[in-house]
């Protein structure tokens, strides 16, 4: 039996890329899947898919970049769902821009979305699990093995910090039984989901 069965998953970033496959392949293995972006587009579709599908989940629509986004994400959840099991930081985004020509905005976006949304996710997410006892939370993409694309010196720097981040947030979170991961991929994300 899949242990992320009527496990409460919320996934930043959720309205495509590997959060959005993250989304249906947990929903597929019974988990409540609530879902996060900043665009309602993207999230709302994968949401409805999942729901047609037979599914149980939610879209929830905040920029986790900033303070009352991530809590009012964490607190809808909560009075929806009566807690969260996991959380999944997959919210990014990635400039292809050179150091010397990048805009300050652009370097800022970055390091608030990739870096500070995580910190903010489990902060928020982070109180409720240890309230409870329990919970896993996975970084993904920390550490950003992946070195063949170029120009992309924010993204890179914000991932190195994630890495770190989520070191210390497991040194911190799991004498109160929240483990907190890094990971790179997809298959990684599950394989920590299901043996947690």
């Amino acid at each position: 039996m899949s242990t992320v069965k009527n496990k409460v998953v919320l996934i930043t970033g959720a309205g495509k890329g590997i959060g959005r496959r993250l989304a249906e392949a947990l929903a597929a293995r019974g988990a409540i899947v609530t879902l996060n972006d900043i665009s309602p587009m993207n999230v709302e579709e994968v949401t409805a898919g999942i729901v047609k599908d037979g599914g149980r989940a939610k879209a929830y629509v905040e920029d986790i970049a900033k303070k009352v986004g991530a809590q009012a994400v964490v607190k809808d959840v909560e009075d929806d769902f009566g807690g969260i099991d996991m959380l999944i930081n997959h919210a990014a985004v990635e400039p292809h821009t050179p150091l010397l020509s990048m805009d300050e905005w652009d370097w800022h976006r970055t390091l608030d979305v990739n870096l500070t949304g995580a910190f903010l996710m489990i902060q928020s997410a982070g109180r409720v699990m240890k309230a409870k006892g329990s919970g896993v939370i996975v970084c993904l993409g920390a550490g950003a093995g992946d070195r063949s694309r170029k120009e992309a010196g924010a993204y890179f720097a914000s991932k190195a910090g994630l890495l770190e981040l989520s070191r210390q947030a497991d040194a911190e979170l799991s004498p109160f039984g929240v483990r907190v991961f890094a990971a790179e991929t997809f298959e990684e994300v599950i394989q920590l989901l299901e043996e947690a």
